[in-house]
């Protein structure tokens, strides 16, 4: 009888997603990084390499899960933003000699966005916490939605795009990934679906790859990237153009 119920289960049916969540917190944001990197080599040295930018179009949404993630498993919420807007400040020269060759302020770069995201989340919880049931949700979401707008007057970097995908992602956090994910790209394409930005959805899956592991961290690596490989293209650029 007991070596019956021991091949009953070595034998019974894995499950749906069971082989394919192999990658961790910090290889989906490894991922993220390697897709950004093409994003904007590609915009910068290959104009006409649209591949490269279609590949590019699955960092804004995994970095977005990665947010939502982040904040809901953060011990000290208020130091998670802080340190996000200290990098957004770090990342503006950056950023804008990278896009512009000039210090630029009609356009912000995406950290601030994900700062103001974590805005509202935080805006989002307290209201809920303040209020119960259907009111708390739908006045969180009117905060939400009006974060969103604020992001469009500052010009952050995808602004309302961001704001909305790390709010889906939220929410929808312990539902099942197929939802959540789905939901997410869903959004993505409804708001930001012109051009090569509708490639978007194909985050869909390496984000149905997640395993739910935090991975190894290296959370100083993922703050000091994104103003590092900006400013490094930058300078690439200026020698390409010296030796032109």
């Amino acid at each position: 009888m007991a070596q019956r119920k021991a091949s009953q289960l070595r034998e019974s049916p894995r499950q749906p997603l069971e082989g394919f969540q192999i990658l961790d917190g910090t290889m989906l944001k490894l991922v993220a990084m390697v897709s950004m990197v093409a994003d904007h080599v590609g915009d910068a040295f290959f104009p006409q390499a649209t591949w490269l930018r279609v590949i590019g179009r699955l960092a804004m949404p995994i970095f977005s899960f990665c947010i939502a993630e982040g904040y809901a498993h953060t011990r000290d919420r208020r130091a998670y933003l802080m340190r996000m807007g200290v990098f957004a400040l770090v990342s503006e020269l950056p950023f804008d000699l990278f896009a512009d060759g000039r210090l630029d302020f009609g356009h912000q770069n995406i950290l601030f966005t994900f700062a103001l995201s974590i805005c509202a989340l935080m805006a989002y919880d307290w209201i809920t916490e303040q209020n119960e049931g259907t009111r708390g949700i739908v006045l969180g979401s009117i905060a939400v939605v009006a974060v969103g707008l604020l992001s469009i007057l500052l010009r952050l970097d995808y602004n309302i795009t961001v704001v909305g995908l790390v709010f889906v992602f939220y929410v929808l956090r312990d539902r099942n990934p197929f939802l959540r994910n789905s939901a997410a790209v869903a959004y993505e394409a409804l708001v930001r679906n012109v051009g090569i930005y509708r490639w978007g959805v194909l985050s869909f899956f390496p984000l149905m790859m997640y395993n739910g592991q935090r991975g190894r961290g290296l959370k100083l690596l993922f703050y000091l990237f994104y103003p590092g490989h900006l400013l490094l293209l930058y300078l690439i650029k200026l020698l390409m153009q010296y030796f032109a």
